[in-house]
């Protein structure tokens, strides 16, 4: 059993995994959606999914719900549910899920959480929100069998929030590569994409950014949250939540592609981008130096944000070269990749659960 959401990157990672599973393995996976409904398109892809069974389950995420009640209710939900599944292994997506007794051996990926998110986004302390969330995402990781992590740098964040006694295990997120298509011959523009309501992505860098800088900026993604976040901008042109199909079509037309994320414990938008050959600008944090030193130009601040983009609207030769660059190093992480080293540390996890039985 998977559990996901529909409202961000978890999402593509959990039908990713399930699809590289399947034809790796001819796995089934019980996927159970938390919080709000997928959409149609959303809906449509799952369905592709050879042995993918889906169920929207009502539940509410670990960083909506409203108490420390609900969310532990949540948790023992799904621990019935993978009973009624009869569940082999259970993969949790937060590790405050896991604080429940589950029937199964454990795996919880730590996607993100708002532990690590405040430590990078605020110096002050857990406000008591936050704090009782921790201190269940922290009961929940030492009930788990197996911790994993998208990065080296996310799983050392993780270690220290919670301190643990080792950092969860890294493995890369994948993603399936868009077919490609033809550059486009039209003007050079920038474009960021993702979560854009989400305080840890600064959209607000980038849309500072856009008004110093000659280069059109646009911004793919909601400027709402389901937690009641926002944000408005004033000089990077919103084009709102759009179809994959069509980020895919404006990714080919291979824009600047920019990502001052504060927090970022991996990005799949920049992967996404750079499978399509963009010029990246990331943000100066250790998520993107690990995945991308070499590949990407860093910036932090709106001026050199700006001076970045500008100097490589500039020069096209570049632009090519850096997009290539991106590209290569793209190609390290794919679903394959994903499903091949999940499904290693699953076997280990299930012998040792064999031999602890017998």
């Amino acid at each position: 059993m998977l559990t996901t959401d529909a409202v961000g990157g978890v999402w593509t990672y959990s039908l990713e995994l399930a699809a590289a599973l399947a034809e790796q393995a001819d796995t089934m996976t019980f996927l159970a959606v938390l919080g709000p409904s997928p959409n149609a398109g959303q809906l449509s892809r799952a369905a592709a999914i050879p042995g993918l069974q889906l169920v929207e389950t009502g539940l509410p995420l670990d960083w909506t719900a409203a108490d420390e009640a609900t969310l532990r209710t949540t948790g023992t939900a799904l621990a019935e549910l993978a009973a009624r599944a009869d569940a082999d292994l259970v993969q949790l997506h937060a590790p405050a899920l896991a604080a429940a007794d589950f029937p199964a051996p454990v795996v919880t990926v730590v996607h993100s959480c708002v532990a690590t998110w405040w430590a990078a986004m605020r110096e002050e302390s857990l406000p008591d929100d936050f704090a009782w969330r921790t201190a269940l995402a922290r009961e929940g990781l030492r009930h788990s069998d197996l911790l994993v992590a998208p990065t080296r740098a996310f799983a050392a964040a993780v270690r220290q929030a919670y301190g643990l006694a080792q950092a969860p295990l890294a493995v890369p997120n994948g993603r399936t590569a868009a077919v490609a298509a033809a550059p486009s011959d039209g003007a050079c523009f920038c474009l960021t994409a993702g979560r854009l309501w989400d305080e840890g992505k600064n959209v607000t860098a980038f849309d500072a950014a856009a008004a110093l800088s000659a280069t059109p900026f646009r911004a793919a993604g909601p400027l709402v949250g389901p937690n009641g976040a926002m944000v408005q901008l004033s000089a990077a042109a919103s084009l709102g939540l759009i179809p994959e199909d069509r980020l895919a079509e404006l990714l080919a037309e291979r824009p600047i592609f920019v990502s001052p994320s504060r927090y970022e414990p991996f990005g799949l938008s920049v992967l996404e981008a750079a499978q399509a050959g963009c010029p990246l600008v990331l943000s100066s944090i250790p998520t993107f130096h690990e995945l991308w030193t070499d590949a990407a130009l860093f910036a932090d601040s709106p001026h050199e944000i700006a001076a970045a983009v500008d100097r490589l609207a500039a020069d096209p030769v570049e632009r090519r070269r850096l997009g290539e660059s991106a590209r290569r190093r793209a190609a390290r992480f794919t679903p394959e990749a994903t499903g091949h080293a999940m499904l290693g540390h699953y076997r280990d996890l299930l012998g040792r659960e064999r031999k602890v039985a017998a």
